[in-house]
């Protein structure tokens, strides 16, 4: 697969394991701990089996294992005390450092270990917010620094929306006798729906009706909902759209289709602080994340 990234950068290092690159050198030269080929123009690089075993020292490090004593270990023996570790208290971090592997190395079955491994000691609920929030904040990091391709980025989100939808439909038989529906969308041309669809999980975990109508919608599309004559709450997802030079205009024209409705409607993201001077209908509600918004549901 020709999107497979196999040999990676110091910089990369330093990226997906949040060593600096000065501190990676000073290992391969004091303790000999990774050995880096060298192209024909003499560029360092590392391959899959460097940023694994970087991994496992970070891991062993960070739990008070000194850098001169994991140097004698042998491959083997790296391994297994990371393994032992992660049982015993950092389940945690090895999960999402094997998360990035799974992503780089395009491994479907390395994810779904992992996420069995998990599903010993944790809840769904539980694995969500202690292990792919913070793995998917990682991400967005990698994204940043442009140490992942797109392709990475899709097929680890995939992975972990099959595993939101999955549990969502386990729940199909809990909703409760409720007036209220909540009404999930994103805006036009928004593509990010991780954190809805978890939001639509977590709402559904809590007996309520949900309609999930997905990316991309425009909000004239909300018609249906605005003349029944049911109890409605929206609720939208701002990652990326609308742009911030738009972002204003979406709000009033959101303001405009609530005022005097009856109905609700609440927007997430760290976007909406953007739109918080404006003066909105008090049936508008901003929150900059789900947990906020989880905590007053």
């Amino acid at each position: 697969m020709n999107n497979i990234k196999l040999d990676f950068t110091i910089k990369d290092l330093e990226n997906i394991s949040g060593i600096k690159a000065h501190t990676i050198r000073i290992w391969e030269k004091r303790y000999n701990l990774l050995e880096p080929k060298r192209s024909e123009t003499n560029i360092r690089f590392y391959s899959n089996e460097d940023l694994q075993k970087l991994l496992n020292i970070v891991l062993l490090n960070n739990n008070d294992i000194k850098i001169s004593k994991i140097s004698k270990m042998s491959d083997e023996e790296l391994i297994l005390q990371t393994r032992a570790l992660a049982f015993v208290t950092s389940l945690n971090d090895e999960s999402i450092n094997a998360l990035k592997l799974s992503m780089f190395q395009f491994d479907k079955r390395l994810f779904n270990n992992v996420y069995e491994k998990l599903l010993e000691e944790k809840t769904f609920q539980e694995i969500f917010q202690e292990v792919f929030i913070p793995f998917l904040n990682d991400v967005g990091l990698l994204w940043q620094t442009d140490t992942l391709k797109p392709a990475h980025e899709h097929f680890i989100s995939n992975l972990i929306v099959q595993k939101i939808l999955i549990n969502t439909e386990k729940l199909q038989f809990n909703i409760s006798e409720t007036s209220k529906t909540y009404v999930l969308f994103l805006p036009e041309n928004e593509i990010h729906e991780i954190g809805l669809l978890y939001l639509n999980y977590e709402l559904v975990l809590r007996g309520a009706h949900t309609v999930y109508l997905g990316q991309s919608l425009p909000l004239n599309n909300l018609d249906y909902f605005l003349e029944s004559d049911n109890e409605i709450c929206f609720i939208t997802s701002l990652t990326i759209k609308p742009y911030d030079d738009k972002i204003e205009d979406y709000f009033k024209e959101i303001d405009v289709m609530i005022r005097n409705s009856g109905k609700t409607f609440i927007a997430i993201g760290q976007k909406v602080n953007q739109v918080k001077h404006l003066d909105l209908s008090p049936q508008i509600h901003l929150h900059n994340t789900i947990t906020d918004l989880l905590k007053v549901i």
